[in-house]
């Protein structure tokens, strides 16, 4: 006889819940949801019927379980990460993106659709998954948006997610050299560089074991590639055109002197959803 969903659902969470994971619950729901090809409305209504569980699906939850409870991502689990309306591929090699990110790039979409421009121009500056460039590309149709990624495994992972935005252009290749043909053309160039002090250790397993290094760090203060993506910028963007750069919460000062030191107008630093400093914006001359 199968088992029943809602003591295996509560089983689950109470297991997430004991290894720490932040969410147990929703997790557990996600984890089952994923096994049967259930969203999550659709599984609370299974419980709610009294639904079971065949043999087969148990066991391959149990080993997925077993791998959320060593703390590997959820996202390299179920193979997908939500972002804003999209539901894009990721797992090792790649950035999960973040929620507080959804934040940011509504700075550059807004932007792209205030532009005089009938079809005005982004850049992604280390795309890794392709979240932020998708993002614009999809909710700003008529932008041109490009995206270079350094690394050769995440760029695979931006590689498939992209494939059918017919307006945005992919490359491999390094952020302070790329694109040089649309130096002085973009709107918008954004980026949500690697930010963490090489002495900062994320404590979240996910984030630390998982998640790739040249994602996260950015020198002894965090900053060594927001110095290279303000020098870049500066060569890509039009007069007046936008930077968007993402941050940590303690590092919009940080930032904003930089820019500033470096010849940017109007450097200005936003709150995220939950109150936390995330992004700097400045205007170039």
């Amino acid at each position: 006889m199968p088992d029943s969903l809602s003591a295996r659902l509560r089983a689950v969470a109470q297991q997430l819940a004991d290894a720490g994971v932040p969410d147990p619950l929703v997790d557990a729901e996600l984890l089952i949801g994923h096994v049967l090809g259930l969203g999550r409305g659709e599984l609370q209504a299974a419980v709610v019927r009294g639904d079971g569980l065949e043999d087969a699906d148990a066991a391959r939850l149990d080993a997925l379980v077993s791998r959320r409870a060593a703390r590997e991502p959820l996202q390299h689990l179920t193979g997908i990460a939500a972002f804003r309306h999209l539901e894009l591929a990721v797992g090792p090699g790649v950035f999960v993106p973040r929620p507080e990110t959804e934040t940011v790039v509504q700075i550059a979409i807004d932007a792209l659709m205030e532009s005089a421009s009938p079809s005005p121009i982004a850049i992604d500056l280390g795309t890794g998954s392709g979240a932020i460039a998708l993002a614009m590309a999809t909710e700003v149709p008529h932008a041109r948006v490009f995206a270079v990624e350094r690394s050769p495994e995440a760029h695979a992972w931006a590689a498939r997610n992209t494939a059918d935005a017919e307006n945005l252009t992919l490359v491999l290749g390094d952020l302070a050299t790329a694109f040089d043909e649309l130096r002085g053309t973009a709107s918008v160039v954004i980026s949500n560089p690697p930010y963490v002090p090489d002495d900062a250790i994320p404590r979240d397993p996910e984030v630390r074991l998982h998640d790739p290094a040249q994602a996260l760090y950015g020198g002894a203060d965090g900053l060594d590639v927001v110095r290279v993506i303000s020098r870049r910028a500066q060569e890509l963007l039009h007069p007046g055109g936008l930077l968007v750069l993402e941050h940590g919460e303690l590092q919009g000062a940080s930032i904003r002197e930089l820019l500033e030191a470096d010849g940017w107008r109007a450097a200005a630093t936003h709150e995220d959803l939950t109150r936390r400093d995330r992004a700097t914006t400045a205007l170039s001359r």
